[in-house]
This record gives C-alpha cells, structure tokens and sequence, in this order.
C-alpha cells in the first residue's frame, strides 16, 4: 500500500523555458538554469518532456539536466523503442509514459493503457529494472487504472485537464464532477498500492482542491508557472504554488 504521510511533493516542467528559447534559436532562456531555480522556490523535482518532433526539451537539454541536478528528474516520453533507449541510456529517477501526437499542442487526454496492456508491459519492464520510477499518465477512470496496475507500473499520474478547463470556463457543476472523479480514483488507485500524482492545466485558482487529496503524492505543473514567472519571476510564482500546495494539505 503506498504511503500517504509526508509533504506533497512539487514536479515543475521546465518544457516551455525550452520553447521560448527555440522560438528565436538562441541559447537562452535557459532551461537548466530555470530547474536550479525551481529547486531555490521549493520544488522537489523537474519534469521534462523530450517529444519526437523536439519542439521544446531537446536531447542536449535531457543531458545536462542530467549532469546539473541535485532534484530528481522525471523524464515525461511516449511509448517509443527511441525514447526507451534515451531513458535507459540516462536512467533518470522517474520516467512517465504519456500519449504523444505530432499535432496536438500539449498532450491531450491520458494514455489508453487497457487496449495496449501487453506492449506497454513489455515496454516499461526493462525501464523499471533499470531502476526508474514508472509513472503512468491516464484520466481518472477504473479500467485505466487496473490495467496500469496489472502491468506493474508504480505510479499513475491523473490527467486534471478536465477539472481545470470546466473551472475556466465557468462549468462549475461539470467542475465539480471532475472533481469527484478524481477524489475517487486517487482512492482507488490508493487501495491497489499504486502511488498517485496529478497534473496538467493546474493554476493558483485550481491546484488547492486537488493538492487536499491525501492520496496524491505529488503535483506536476509547467505552463501555469512560466507563464506566470513573465510577469512576477520564476521563484516567487513557484514559492506561492508552493505555498498553496502546503496550504490546503495542513
């Protein structure tokens, strides 16, 4: 059973310091130095998204992570033979596997684990002898989460797109049943042992209902934040996620 004591952990995605520096295709900003500052504001790991098309985190940047970090890396991939030899060559502390789509603009939805059981069990076994988290990103839904289970991932990471986007967009009873969903299937994939983080789309106005969950462990935002630091810098904007984060877990 996994252990729901203890501080809820912060993953800043530093992606998008990367894609403001390849939009002129310079060497700055720079996203290994936005994760040394991340760790100053209180975030306990940095997660980073090598896509195939490279759009932001590129391969040099994955290796000088590598090489800078004291935090834990999470190393957000999708189910290819490439990325699995790039994660195997560097064995960072967590891999994700998430869903990947050359057109979308972020990634869309959770992963659809129970239609590829066999293949990603395959997949993620010589990930997870390599000593790496196996973390796997799906929606809060039962099936998903007792195949990633059967195929022996340690973590699963629930998509909050939904949640987030009914909040802004003002669905407030579809807002709310997002949120039961979740409350739900974080107990859920509690009681089978699995360790349960959440991401994706979490601002200040949204992140405090889900960071109450007990069972999550852990929370990864990116786009929220380096968005934010625009207008009030990268260690104050993380600081008070932060802040809210330790706010609605006390």
């Amino acid at each position: 059973m996994a252990d729901t004591a203890g501080r809820l952990r912060l993953g800043v995605n530093i992606d998008h310091v990367a894609t403001v520096r390849n939009a002129r295709g310079s060497a700055y900003p720079d996203p290994v130095r936005a994760a040394i500052l991340a760790e100053e504001a209180g975030a306990d790991g940095i997660t980073a998204h090598l896509r195939e098309d490279r759009r932001h985190i590129s391969d040099r940047d994955i290796e000088r992570l590598m090489e800078a970090l004291t935090l834990p890396l999470n190393f957000e991939m999708a189910a290819t033979d490439e990325m699995q030899r790039i994660a195997l060559r560097h064995r960072p502390h967590a891999v994700c596997i998430v869903p990947e789509r050359r057109e979308e603009r972020t990634t869309e939805g959770g992963l659809e684990v129970a239609r590829e059981e066999n293949r990603l069990a395959h997949f993620i076994a010589p990930l997870r002898d390599a000593g790496c988290r196996v973390s796997i990103f799906i929606a809060a839904d039962r099936r998903q989460i007792e195949a990633a289970h059967r195929i022996g991932a340690a973590v699963v990471e629930l998509h909050t797109g939904g949640y987030c986007d009914a909040h802004a967009e003002g669905h407030m009873a579809e807002r709310d049943a997002e949120l039961a969903r979740l409350t739900d299937m974080a107990a859920f994939a509690h009681s089978l042992g699995l360790e349960v983080h959440a991401g994706h789309g979490l601002t200040y106005d949204t992140v405090q209902p889900i960071a109450a969950l007990p069972q999550v462990m852990e929370l990864n935002i990116g786009h929220f934040l380096i968005g934010e630091a625009i207008f009030r810098g990268l260690v104050p904007a993380i600081a008070e996620m932060r802040r809210l984060m330790d706010g609605a877990r006390t």
